[in-house]
């Protein structure tokens, strides 16, 4: 796959009511560190792990050259990370990678999000955002959500935003400490002409 050739701008804020998506910026790194450490009970059992063992627990450490690297990412136009807020405090990331130009112009997206927020309709919303980004700023044609079937929080976004399931792929990502099978969900930019956000609050 080839990047989008292009670095990627600052969109500014994306919101919708009290939920927003925003570029993750270097002064995140210590808030994001924090919710990941206070998390992780919650967030462990869907984190991607190194087959080797080595890693470092996610809140473990600063996120400051995580950030960096995030950043190199929007400059080379092969990823974008997004910090999730609510009533505008950090509650989680919405991040986009697998990034493709040319033939395929397409993206897929994972996020995360704290669990003293929970079950408010957060995530929905902040996908759709991003999803809508994609497709109407970046020109994109598809975009993608690889989830665990396990995963029956994250199974309900896809629900609800209508996204069209193609497939399971076994063994798909190392996932706490085994290569987990994931399921993949879908949508192009033709299917929702209204926008995702549009299909949503439908």
């Amino acid at each position: 796959m080839a990047p989008l050739g292009r670095p990627i701008e600052d969109p500014g804020p994306l919101s919708a009511g009290r939920i927003a998506l925003r570029l993750i910026r270097p002064r995140d790194a210590e808030p994001l560190r924090k919710l990941l450490a206070d998390n992780r009970g919650w967030l462990q059992q869907w984190e991607a792990t190194h087959p080797s063992g080595r890693g470092i627990a996610p809140g473990s450490v600063s996120m400051r050259p995580t950030v960096r690297a995030l950043r190199r990412q929007l400059r080379l136009g092969t990823g974008i990370s997004f910090v999730v807020s609510y009533d505008g405090a950090a509650v989680g990331q919405l991040s986009v990678s697998e990034m493709s130009g040319g033939a395929l112009q397409t993206a897929q997206l994972g996020y995360w999000i704290s669990e003293h927020v929970a079950g408010r309709g957060i995530t929905p919303v902040a996908v759709a955002l991003g999803i809508d980004y994609l497709f109407s700023v970046l020109g994109l044609h598809r975009a993608e959500i690889c989830i665990r079937p396990e995963n029956a929080a994250s199974l309900r976004v896809v629900e609800k935003l209508q996204l069209r399931y193609e497939g399971r792929r076994s063994a798909y990502i190392h996932i706490d400490g085994a290569w987990r099978d994931h399921d993949c969900f879908a949508v192009t930019r033709d299917e929702v002409p209204g926008g995702m956000l549009g299909r949503l609050s439908a």
